[in-house]
C-alpha cells in the first residue's frame, strides 16, 4: 500500500477538534481553553469542535456513533485541514470496526493525539496508508509554562518538510500541570540512554506499546517488516509489565523485519530505570544488532515531541553522538 503524507498546516486553516476517547467535559472541569484559544490564535489557525465532543457517559466518553460521526464528519470536510484530539482514554479501539477507511484514505489531512490514539492512528495506516502524528492533544495546549519546545517539535513537523532532529530536552517535567500551573518543579534532563549501538532508518510504527498491542491479531495493526519502533507507556507501566508487553510485539512473525528501537522517557511512578531497560532489552532476541535508544523526549512526559506514525526516520546509536532525525513526515 502507498504511503500517503496529508497537506502540511498553513496560516488561515481550519483545525477540527474531536473526542475519539476523552470526552472534552472532563477536561474542562480544569478549564484552560483560553490559554488553547490564544495559542493556535497566535499559530494563525482556527479551532472547530465536532459535534459530540461533550457527551460524556459513565467512561468519561461517548458513544460508538457519536465518536465515529465525529471523525467522519472531519475527514469529510473539505474546510478541515487537520484534526487534533481532545485527550486520550481506554476505548479508541471500539471505534475500528466502524470507520470508513475509504472515505479518508480519499481525504488525507493532518491527524493529531498520543496515548489512546494509538490505535486509531496506527489502524489508519494499516487500513489506508495515510501518515498520521503522535504529539500533543487538544488539551495540551492549555499548558501555560514549559510549552515551548511541544510547539516548536509540533509546528517544525506539522508545518515544514525538512528533516527535523530530536534533541534531548535540557529539563522536563512529570506532573499534573492542569492542576495548578503556578506549582511546577522541572527536572533537569539525563540526556538520551544510549542501549544498544548501531544506525538503521525505517518506516516508523509504534506511539503507546500497550495500546498498539490492541491491535495484534486484527486487521488493524500495521506490518513491522522495515519498522523503525517509537514506543513508549504511562505511569500504569511498570518494568515487568512493560517487558512482557515489548516482548508481545517482538515475537510477531514480522517482527523479524523491525530494524531499530526508540523508546521514550518513562513517567517516575513507573518505577523504571536504565539499568532495567537494558536488561529488558538484552532479553530479546529480535533485538540483537539493532540499534536501541532510550529516555527519549516522546510520550507521557513532557516536553513531546512530534513524530509520524508512518513516516521515515533515521535512528543512530553511538553514545552522546545518538540521534533521531524524522526524515520524511
Amino acid at each position: 500500500m502507498d504511503t500517503i503524507y496529508p497537506p502540511k498546516l498553513r496560516s488561515g486553516d481550519i483545525v477540527r477538534v474531536v473526542a475519539p476517547a476523552g470526552s472534552r467535559a472532563m477536561i474542562m472541569e480544569h478549564d484552560h481553553s483560553a490559554i488553547i484559544d490564544r495559542r493556535f490564535a497566535e499559530l494563525g489557525l482556527t479551532l472547530t469542535y465536532g459535534r459530540h465532543v461533550d457527551e460524556r457517559d459513565a467512561f468519561d466518553s461517548s458513544s460508538v456513533a457519536s465518536r465515529v460521526a465525529d471523525l467522519h464528519d472531519a475527514f469529510a470536510d473539505p474546510s478541515v485541514s487537520a484534526i487534533l484530539t481532545v485527550i486520550g482514554g481506554y476505548n479508541c479501539n471500539e471505534l475500528l470496526p466502524h470507520l470508513d477507511w475509504d472515505l479518508i484514505r480519499a481525504n488525507p489531512k493532518i491527524l493529531c493525539g498520543y496515548s489512546d490514539i494509538t490505535a486509531l492512528q496506527n489502524a489508519v495506516l494499516a487500513r489506508t496508508g495515510l501518515v498520521t502524528y503522535s504529539g500533543p492533544h487538544w488539551s495540551t495546549f492549555g499548558m501555560r509554562d514549559h510549552f515551548d519546545q511541544i510547539l516548536h517539535w509540533f509546528t517544525a513537523v506539522l508545518t515544514g518538510t525538512d528533516p527535523v532532529e530530536l534533541t534531548p530536552a535540557e529539563t522536563w517535567t512529570d506532573d499534573l500541570w492542569f492542576l495548578d500551573q503556578d506549582k511546577r518543579d522541572p527536572i533537569p534532563g539525563e540526556g538520551w540512554w544510549p542501549i544498544r549501538p548501531g544506525a538503521a532508518e525505517g518506516r516508523i510504527v509504534g506511539g503507546n506499546l500497550c495500546t498498539l498491542n490492541l491491535l495484534q491479531g486484527t486487521p488493524y495493526m500495521p506490518s513491522l517488516d522495515g519498522a523503525l519502533l517509537i514506543l513508549e507507556d504511562d505511569f500504569e507501566s511498570h518494568p515487568a509489565t512493560f517487558a512482557r508487553d515489548l516482548t508481545s510485539l517482538l515475537q510477531l512473525p514480522d517482527a523479524a523485519g523491525v530494524r531499530g528501537l526508540a523508546i521514550g522517557r518513562f513517567q517516575r511512578a513507573s518505577g523504571m530505570t536504565r539499568a532495567l531497560l537494558t536488561q529488558i532489552a538484552e532479553n530479546q532476541p529480535t533485538l540483537a544488532g539493532l540499534p536501541v535508544l532510550a529516555n527519549v523526549d516522546v510520550g507521557h512526559t513532557s516536553p513531546q515531541a512530534t513524530f509520524p506514525i508512518g513516516g521515515e526516520a533515521a535512528l543512530t546509536v553511538d553514545g552522546a553522538r545518538s540521534s533521531l532525525v524524522l526524515l520524511r513526515h
